[in-house]
């Protein structure tokens, strides 16, 4: 079983995403050992990209400032690995876009991201139609492909992620972009997050709005893993550490 698997196995996941080399290396790296000694159980690690289309502002904003200073993949590689080396059995998750996957050859991009210590992918912008050959690659070389869901999702598209994502669906609470919200959709969450579980049996996390603990202690009634995001990468982009603690820790506390 991969990494990421036993996780699910063993817990309802709190994942945090965070942008590598923002606002430094040095502080990106700080903020990765903050989220996993507050009890973060998988990092979702953002490669910054010139053009976030999935992103919202604080996002956005993370990802220019990082490209701006001239961090590469190979630097977010880099981090990965001295992540890896501090804590070994936490998974880490790339999300990157594709073009500098593209650009990379998916061969090359696979193998230094499994040297490095990445368990999987996330591809926002590429459609799961035109997935199959980095999918192939990326599972010869031991790393999972995770997709995206949306509450527009079809029941034949459902299908089509369910078969394609390995140890989890990553479902999008809501439609747009990313970015901390007040409430959710909860309902209409429930709902949807039951559709897929039955369609495809497969566990299902839930990410986008999330930023409070309110918000956990009604998705792990719902959800097999929780996604925070962009009320992260605020904090990050502050250098805020104790704050990125507090979160954490306010997050797990809604998840028991």
């Amino acid at each position: 079983m991969s990494l990421i698997g036993k996780v699910f196995e063993e817990k309802k996941p709190l994942i945090c995403y965070f942008m590598a080399g923002y606002p430094s290396v040095e502080k990106s790296f700080q903020t990765a050992a903050a989220l996993i000694e507050a009890g973060a159980d998988i990092l979702e690690v953002g490669l910054p990209f010139s053009d976030p289309v999935a992103d919202g502002p604080t996002i956005q904003v993370a990802h220019e400032k990082a490209v701006k200073d001239g961090i590469t993949p190979v630097n977010v590689f880099q981090i990965c690995s001295r992540i890896k080396d501090k804590y070994p059995d936490v998974p880490l998750i790339l999300m990157t876009y594709y073009n500098p996957i593209f650009v990379m050859g998916e061969e090359k991009f696979c193998t230094l991201a499994k040297e490095r210590g990445i368990d999987g992918f996330i591809v926002p912008d590429l459609p799961p139609e035109e997935a199959e050959n980095f999918k192939n690659v990326a599972n010869s070389k031991g790393l999972e492909t995770i997709f995206l869901l949306a509450p527009t999702s079809h029941e034949k598209r459902i299908k089509i992620i369910g078969s394609m994502s390995d140890s989890f669906i990553y479902y999008v609470s809501l439609t747009g972009i990313t970015g901390e919200r007040e409430t959710l959709p909860w309902e209409e969450l429930e709902k949807k997050v039951k559709q897929i579980k039955k369609i495809t049996g497969k566990k299902v996390a839930v990410g986008f709005g999330v930023s409070k603990k309110e918000h956990t202690e009604k998705l792990s009634q719902i959800a097999d893993g929780i996604i925070v995001g962009s009320a992260v990468v605020k904090l990050q982009g502050r250098e805020d550490f104790e704050g990125i603690k507090n979160l954490t820790k306010q997050l797990k506390e809604g998840m028991k």
